[in-house]
């Protein structure tokens, strides 16, 4: 309707007037049409299914349909007879006006009542009056769910006011650039009376030139009903970044920040992370300016989780030993008057003190300001000189003691009267450094005699540096204390016999003193590992974020975690490990090159030398179990989950071991340093049964019974995996045969197991079940059986490619709580959770996949849930309410193909039954995703398979009837309207280039630029490609979250070098994917669930292998499109030169280049000569292999062809595929009128004639082709007929060249006309294939599509093998694929090649 209006106001110049607010007026007509059409699209829909519908809806449908119809009738007839009578006088337009104002005001009166709460309760209380329940549902159907789906007020006017922002800019640059600049050569053409075609025209010429106008304005209408969901994706990325920075995402974006804050950590975990005895909806205890106390009460407090916190990432070898002891918090419980830091923070500040000191030439209080200027630094010269003062006093004897309180004290006054640089020669300060360095380097060992000596004459020097070469001031003023040091010097006495630190609190103090006066390297970049370095600012900036203050462990709400498991991998064994590729490669090899870093920390864990082989690993056996598990973790395995999922249990143990003073008043009773001791803390009782108590985790193994019973390693494994943690239950279905009657039947159970403390499988429950469980799709079905088993308030779904973080578990307290917070008119029911695609980092194409991925599970889903409220269930790991859920169908529908994709019909229902779907981002969970090409499209297609089936599901028609517009256009974009926006890009190319296609056939192109040469509108008009790229634009979500989180010049590096990889071909691929996929499904139905793996992806994927997988998706809509391409550039009208011409189509060369060859530009060694050739060879014998019963598609190209047209299996795909294989003829017609043999005949007969020679090029391929089964008892007539028909084609084609007006250039273009149209006839034929299959063609058919596949692959394979020719090809290539390994010292050249340094590999 607004482009219906635009247009009117564009072709009145601009000008608002009363005639042109008349021609407004057709929008009323307009739209009542469109409600017209949409009765008639619902009669049709229902199609099939009126038998088993209510008569009360049919009749509503039908009662519509007669409804609009009677109304667009006659309103369309009061407009033009008020037309046809000008002047506002009219009667038919006083009616006309009359009865579209009452319509339009009572709509809008309406829709702004509902959005009042009193005036909808108000309209409630009316259902009971007969007249407007019967009005309420000729509106709207009435149904069971689905009532209120309405927001509160506030939450309404905010997706307003996005919305209406959104239409703004979409209005304005329709007008603007889309509209306006048309009007003007329209107006020329349809003026123009004598175009010349050079065809026969049949409808445009005598009716305005309408095809040409079409072509003009078929793209830039594709273009408006596309560029909506580009303004939606650039405004929802900006407002995304804004929430997120006002959330403080981003705010520590990297080590230096953290340093920089380390300080404020202890105080934020305080307020948001530290249990209070408090009733909910508390704000949390306002902790005001703290002192010196209460920041060492709130260090001591956060160094247990913080420790754990390092601890674990140790464990999960992402950092040394010596990283950790750098990373680990004192426990800030002795008696030193100060906060200790973690040592990456102080190393190396007490030599630049010390420097500082000995070259200061300035006053006291000026060196004390520059050091001053580095808090760390300060803090590190006040611990040492407490430390070395309690150290030196607790090894002494009394004389000693003495002498330290002498020393100390001296320098404490000197400090107080700023005379320290007077009274000690701090010149000589280093001196003083050394002796102290020696005595503690002796001091952190147990005491043995010679140490003990050492140690008694490291004080000695110490004591003589001090007296002779520090001491500067008169010393008379402590005459007696100095002689009877000095006497007992010189007789020996002094410090003739330490007391060796016996106390762990000292010598712990001891180690970390020696630790701050050794490490001259700076900590800057401790930890080196960039997972660790994510993990830890992810971490410390969540602590700033807002989220719900946490409840005490035994008054938090209990959850389950719930993990759907079928026979994926649950650990690498070690032959998996080691088994080796087709280039040598193992997997252990390559995680060891891919994460080098990990495998040092891992073999340093297991106290192995960092060359240690794996042969010298499997001779141990825990060395060869701990192999396994560090491999396993590395991978999408079960164990990686397993692991991550548990640590919930491990944060509540520990949150519930330090929350014993909040329940015990423990303060009284245990010295204060062992209240935040977290010594032994997992053997506590009391902690882990609290933890029980509101933790269960569930992995539902669907076929575990089976795999116990066929001793599969997946059983042993699985049962590994609960003996190793002892909160895990492992749900199966049980199939039990038993014998009845002499019969023997199954009965089937639902079971939950446990491990029991002999390691065997302990049964919890047994459940019959009537029958056979797995109806529907398998996933849904198998967490549908299980959820019984599940306890607790909340349920969060993990799949089993998931990761979690000890960090983040500490959490989980807080997001449970959400579900008492305020988001909205209704209390949550869903809570999103942020993930990280931990995949990232093996290969560019991961990183490609993760960012896109963390640009719509941070940016996306933020804006979804907040203004828009539109958030679903996009998958794991959103936590549900339980109870919730489970009483309104569950969190799985399971039907088959219409619920391939499960999960978002979880959000679906939530919603229709008024739920609220909350996203937080202070949290995060772990998240693998495919990491190879092949993976990816099959995922990528998998996704838009299911959300072709989502546009025929009963939920999305519901939420989009009971959703109010703005609502539903927020909806819509994000679901279904994505993948049709996404085809709609693809077919925008094809309209665009059709439309080029057809002005430069027809003539009329050139034609129209001869008469109007100097018209620049016009000119613009047909020279100018449609506007742009979707893709362009819908980077700018992933833009705006590398600012939002990174910063901004890490940004611009980060999508710069994204670029360089080739990620733009990498998403224009995408793009044809999902196009393909989603409309295959929107025409026939049947997705499929896709098994993509989630292996390792290094090997070499096989020339045919992609074929298989791409020819109908890509490389037939790339070479159509490289078709249409060509005769623009051979037929097309051009005035501007060469550069226009590049401008106008270079993005549609893109676009076929980036289909064509990404699946080989992508394909590790997919450019090496000797795979290439190997390649060939498989790719031809699959091509010539006829195949036969039982034969599949990946070993015959017959079995393949007959699979690719299984998906057309119904009358309304048939004709649907025959309207749409009509477009290839128009290459044929338009070509022949073209060649120079034609002159300028346009009569039908040259297109007649055309046929007649396609006839007989068919006729001879038919000889060439002859079955030679049929042929086998005349095989030497056959090839002397083959021979004398070869022979009569070249003889009459070089005649008719040399004879006649033919020429060289008419043969090509015949090709280039012939080959559209066999493609187009042998669409057409497996569109009506049991038709053709009768009269006995389809052999015929079958071996023309045997050509023209193999001129297919022909076409593609050809630049390959020339660019696998030339070796530096090769080596670009490995270097784009791995580029994110090389930057961390991956040589994966070497891998590729086979050349391993380790032998035994």
């Amino acid at each position: 309707m607004m482009f219906q209006g635009l247009t009117i106001i564009a072709f009145n110049d601009g000008k608002i007037n009363r005639g042109v607010i008349k021609e407004l007026l057709s929008v009323g007509p307009t739209f009542l049409i469109m409600k017209f059409i949409e009765s008639i699209l619902a009669i049709m829909m229902m199609y099939g299914a009126y038998a088993a519908t209510r008569s009360v809806a049919v009749s509503r449908i039908f009662l519509r349909f007669l409804l609009f119809g009677v109304l667009s009738v006659s309103m369309s007839y009061f407009y033009v007879k008020a037309l046809q009578q000008p002047g506002e006088s009219s009667i038919y337009f006083r009616i006309y006006i009359f009865f579209i104002g009452v319509y339009a005001v009572a709509q809008f009166f309406f829709s702004f009542l509902m959005r009042i709460p009193a005036c909808r309760v108000l309209t409630e209380r009316c259902d009971q009056w007969s007249s407007v329940r019967f009005i309420k549902w000729m509106h709207q159907e009435h149904y069971y769910v689905g009532r209120g789906l309405y927001e509160r007020p506030s939450d309404y006017l905010r997706y307003v006011l996005f919305w209406l922002v959104v239409f703004g800019c979409k209005f304005s640059f329709a007008y603007f650039l889309e509209i306006k600049p048309l009007v003007k050569p329209t107006r020329i053409i349809v003026a123009e009376k004598d175009l010349r075609y050079s065809w026969h025209d049949l409808v445009s010429k005598n009716n305005h030139n309408a095809f040409t106008i079409a072509s003009l304005w078929a793209p830039v209408l594709a273009i408006y009903v596309l560029d909506l969901y580009i303004w939606y994706t650039v405004l929802s990325a900006i407002v995304g970044a804004l929430i997120g920075a006002r959330q403080r995402l981003g705010e520590i974006q990297s080590l230096e920040t953290v340093r920089k804050r380390f300080e404020s950590f202890p105080e934020a975990f305080a307020k948001c992370l530290q249990a209070t005895k408090t009733k909910r909806h508390s704000s949390g205890v306002s902790l005001g300016q703290a002192s010196i106390e209460a920041k060492k009460s709130y260090a001591a407090k956060f160094s247990p989780f913080w420790n754990e916190i390092i601890k674990s990432l140790r464990e999960e070898d992402y950092i040394t030993n010596r990283e950790m002891e750098l990373l680990l918090i004192p426990g800030n419980t002795g008696r030193l008057p100060l906060v200790q830091w973690p040592l990456f923070l102080m190393v190396s500040k007490i030599f630049l003190a010390v420097e500082m000191a000995i070259e200061s030439k300035d006053s006291q209080v000026e060196l004390w300001e520059r050091i001053s200027k580095d808090e760390y630094m300060e803090y590190a010269v006040v611990e040492c000189f407490y430390t070395l003062e309690n150290v030196l006093t607790a090894i002494l004897d009394e004389e000693g003691k003495l002498w330290v309180e002498r020393i100390f004290s001296d320098i404490t006054n000197s400090l107080h009267t700023a005379t320290i640089l007077v009274d000690f020669q701090l010149s000589k300060l280093h001196l003083v450094l050394l002796r102290v360095t020696a005595l503690t380097g002796l001091l952190i060992h147990d005491e043995t005699p010679d140490l003990a000596k050492g140690a008694v004459k490291a004080v000695q020097d110490l004591y003589d540096v001090v007296t002779h070469d520090i001491l500067s001031y008169n010393i008379r003023e402590h005459y007696d204390t100095w002689r009877t040091l000095a006497k007992a010097r010189n007789e020996g006495r002094l410090f003739s016999k330490l007391e060796w630190p016996k106390d762990p609190e000292l010598r712990q103090q001891i180690k970390r003193f020696h630790l701050l006066v050794t490490i001259k390297d700076s900590a800057a970049n401790i930890p080196r590992n960039l997972e660790a370095r994510r993990r830890l600012e992810f971490f410390t900036n969540s602590l700033f974020m807002k989220m719900a203050p946490a409840k005490p462990v035994r008054e938090m709400l209990s959850f389950s975690v719930f993990t759907p498991y079928y026979k994926e991998t649950v650990m690498y064994s070690i032959m998996e490990l080691e088994k080796e590729n087709e280039d040598g490669i193992s997997t252990v090899f390559y995680l060891q090159k891919i994460f080098p870093d990990e495998w040092k920390n891992f073999l340093e864990r297991i106290g192995r030398d960092e060359h240690t082989l794996v042969s010298e690993l499997k001779e141990n056996p825990n060395d060869l179990l701990e192999l396994r598990l560090w491999a396993s973790y590395r991978g999408q395995t079960l164990a990686r989950t397993v692991r991550g999922m548990m640590y919930y249990r491990r944060a509540l143990v520990l949150e519930s071991y330090m929350e014993r003073p909040i329940y015990d008043d423990l303060e009284n009773v245990l010295p204060n340093s062992n209240i935040t001791s977290t010594h032994g803390y997992e053997l506590s009782r009391e902690a882990r049964a609290q933890a029980d108590l509101k933790f269960t985790y569930v992995v539902t193994c669907q076929i575990y019974g089976k795999q116990k019973q066929d001793r599969n390693p997946e059983a042993s494994d699985i049962a590994f995996l609960m003996q190793r943690n002892e909160a895990l239950r492992v749900a199966f279905i049980d199939i039990v045969e038993k014998l009845k009657d002499g019969k023997v039947y199954k009965e089937f159970y639902s079971k939950l197991v446990k491990a029991d403390v002999h390691g065997k499988d302990k049964e919890i429950y047994s459940i019959k079940l009537p029958g056979y469980p797995l109806l529907g799709e398998g996933k849904p079905e198998n967490q549908n059986h299980a959820i019984v088993f599940t306890r607790g308030d909340a349920i969060q779904t993990i799949d089993m490619n998931q990761d979690n973080y000890f960090e983040e578990a500490l959490k989980m307290r807080n997001l449970l709580e959400e579900f008492y917070g305020d988001h909205g008119l209704r209390p949550p029911t869903i809570l999103g959770v942020r993930e990280h695609v931990f995949t990232g980092s093996v290969s560019s194409l991961a990183s490609f996949m993760s960012n896109q991925e963390a640009s719509f599970v941070t940016m996306g889903q933020r804006v979804l849930a907040n203004p828009l409220k539109v958030r679903m269930h996009y998958g794991h790991p959103d936590v549900f309410d339980r109870i919730f859920h489970i009483t309104r169908g569950g969190i799985s529908k399971a039907s088959r193909i219409i619920n391939i994709s499960e999960d978002i019909y979880a959000g679906f229902n939530s919603t229709l039954r008024q739920g609220n779907i909350t996203h937080h981002e202070y949290i995060q969970v772990g998240k693998g995703r495919d990491v190879g090409l092949n993976q990816i499209a099959m995922f990528e297609g998998k996704v838009a398979g299911g959300n072709g089936e989502q546009v025929l599901s009963r939920d999305v028609y519901r939420l989009g009837q009971l959703f109010d517009f703005f609502r539903m256009l927020s909806f819509y974009f994000t679901t279904v309207g994505f993948y049709f926006c996404t085809m709609m890009t693809v077919l925008t190319v094809y309209i665009f280039l059709y439309g080029r296609a057809y002005l430069a056939l027809s003539g009329v192109g050139g034609s129209i630029m001869e008469k109007v040469k100097g018209n620049t509108a016009l000119t613009a008009a047909l020279n100018t490609q449609f506007l742009f790229q979707i893709g362009i634009f819908t980077a700018v979500p992933m833009i705006m979250g590398f600012i939002l989180e990174q910063g901004f010049l890490k940004a611009i590096v980060s999508f710069f070098t994204m670029q360089l990889q080739l990620c733009s071909i990498f998403f224009t691929f995408s793009l044809g994917t999902r196009t393909h996929y989603f409309g295959r499904t929107i025409l026939h139905g049947g997705a499929k669930y896709k098994a993509t793996g989630r292996g390792f992806v290094v090997q070499h994927i096989k020339f045919a292998d992609n074929y298989r997988l791409y020819s109908r998706s890509h490389f037939v809509k790339a070479l159509e499109v490289a078709m249409l391409l060509l005769v623009y550039t051979a037929y097309g009208y051009n005035t501007e030169g060469a550069f226009a011409y590049i401008l106008l189509t270079i993005s549609s060369w893109f676009l076929v280049i980036s289909w064509l060859f990404s699946p080989y530009l992508f394909n590790p060694s997919g450019f090496e000569w000797e795979k290439t050739v190997n390649d060939f060879k498989d790719w031809t014998n699959w091509l010539l292999y006829r195949g036969g019963i039982g034969v599949k598609g990946e070993e015959s190209w017959e079995a393949w062809w007959d699979e690719e047209q299984a998906h057309i299996r119904s009358l309304r795909g048939r004709i649907f595929e025959t309207i749409l294989s009509l477009r290839f003829f128009i290459f044929q017609y338009g070509i022949v009128y073209k060649l120079h043999v034609s002159g300028n005949d346009t009569s039908l007969t040259v297109y007649g004639w055309s046929w007649i020679v396609l006839a007989g090029l068919i006729l001879i391929f038919k000889v060439f082709t002859f079955s030679q089964k049929v042929s086998v008892n005349f095989q030497l007539l056959l090839r002397l007929i083959q021979g004398i028909t070869f022979m009569a084609f070249l003889t009459g084609l070089v005649v008719v060249v040399f004879k006649s007006t033919l020429t060289v250039k008419d043969i090509f273009a015949s090709m280039l006309a012939f080959i559209p149209t066999g493609w187009g006839i042998l669409c057409l034929a497996i569109a009506w294939k049991p038709i053709v299959k009768r009269i006995g063609l389809w052999k015929s058919i079958r071996s023309l599509g045997r050509l023209y596949d193999a001129g297919m692959g022909m076409i593609v394979f050809i630049p390959v093998a020339m660019c696998s020719w030339l070796p530096f090809v090769s080596t670009f290539q490995t270097r784009l694929m791995f580029n994110q390994a090389f930057s961390r010292g991956l040589e994966i050249s070497l891998i590729l090649a086979g050349n391993k340094p380790n032998s035994e590999l």
